[in-house]
């Protein structure tokens, strides 16, 4: 183990030795629980952000054009032609 010196301010210096009291652990083993708990939710989303993106996932994705397979292929195929000769830009001599 590394040992780490770190200053807290005197609420949290209590509620850790209230913690490590309550849980009958060493002060150091509720500041790696700590750690650990966080690390593992840290930049998972909230259940609000997690129903704010599906509501804008569906709003979006409605949005979306139903359209034939062979429409979008055919389209997808124009795209790479004129990208392949040299795009919009490069329609002849100038």
């Amino acid at each position: 183990m590394i040992k780490v010196t770190f200053t807290l301010d005197e609420e949290t210096a209590s509620y850790l030795d209230r913690t490590a009291q309550r849980l009958r652990m060493s002060k150091s083993r509720v500041v790696r629980e700590a750690i650990r708990i966080y690390g593992e939710q840290a930049g998972r989303l909230s259940s609000e952000e997690r129903a704010r993106l599906l509501e804008l996932f569906a709003e979006v994705t409605a949005r979306i054009p139903d359209r034939p397979r062979a429409e979008v292929e055919q389209e997808l195929d124009d795209v790479r032609t004129v990208r392949k000769e040299g795009g919009r830009g490069s329609l002849g001599p100038r």
